[in-house]
């Protein structure tokens, strides 16, 4: 099932079982606002107003469209956020962000803000150096995965078995191999409820290949800056 979100959801506070998301860049910039905490996730573009009121900013990787060191400098001069970046990123905020807000993210690792969980997941983009993804377990339940630039692999059935997420973002273009074709395959492995393609602009292809394989999983197409709120 396709659903196109016309914006129609803007200003909406998440209620208790919900989360909201908005896509702000043509890239993999995402906002994830929950009840009780906000996640800016590789913020690049943007404008500063909507990274006022943030608990963390979570950083996949070193290219120039998912980490620009400035907009995360910054966001945490306005919000003393926690800022959890992959270790490439790290080596390049250490010095940049105070000790005790800035954390290493290793694939294995947990990262517990406010109620929320952040694991960090394997990555499969062999054009950066030490990327990682996202999977976010709100404290509501609801559970986000964040692909970054990834293109499909094998190992994603097996994070979506173990993490049954409601929604996942999915890369359909820009990266190196990536396409709506990939897109498809990353959503046909983990099986989240709701998959949403980002990071570049075929979204119908995207779409139609789905519902055409894989008809059970809902494809809802973002504008950006246009919040959608699950479920």
């Amino acid at each position: 099932m396709l659903i196109l979100s016309d914006g129609s959801q803007r200003g909406l506070e998440p209620k208790p079982g919900s989360v909201e998301v908005k896509w702000f860049n043509n890239y993999s910039g995402v906002i994830i606002k929950a009840p009780n905490v906000v996640f800016v996730i590789d913020p690049c573009g943007g404008v500063l107003d909507d990274f006022r009121d943030v608990d963390a900013v979570l950083i996949t990787h070193e290219h120039y469209d998912h980490f620009d060191e400035t907009i995360v400098k910054d966001i945490f001069s306005v919000t003393k956020c926690m800022v959890i970046a992959d270790p490439t990123t790290y080596g390049s905020l250490v010095n940049v962000i105070p000790k005790e807000k800035l954390i290493k993210a290793n694939i294995g690792d947990q990262i517990k803000i406010g109620g929320s969980q952040i694991y960090v997941v394997p990555s499969y983009h062999p054009a950066a150096t030490t990327p990682v993804t996202y999977m976010i377990v709100c404290e509501n339940g609801v559970t986000i995965y964040h692909t970054s630039d990834s293109l499909p692999f094998a190992e994603m059935a097996d994070i979506g078995q173990k993490f049954k997420p409601d929604l996942a973002f999915c890369t359909i273009g820009i990266a190196p191999g990536a396409s709506p074709r990939s897109g498809a395959d990353i959503a046909k492995l983990v099986q989240p409820k709701v998959a949403v393609p980002y990071h570049g602009s075929r979204f119908i292809e995207f779409a139609e290949i789905l519902a055409n394989e894989a008809h059970q999983i809902r494809c809802v197409l973002l504008e950006i800056n246009k919040p959608y709120r699950y479920p």
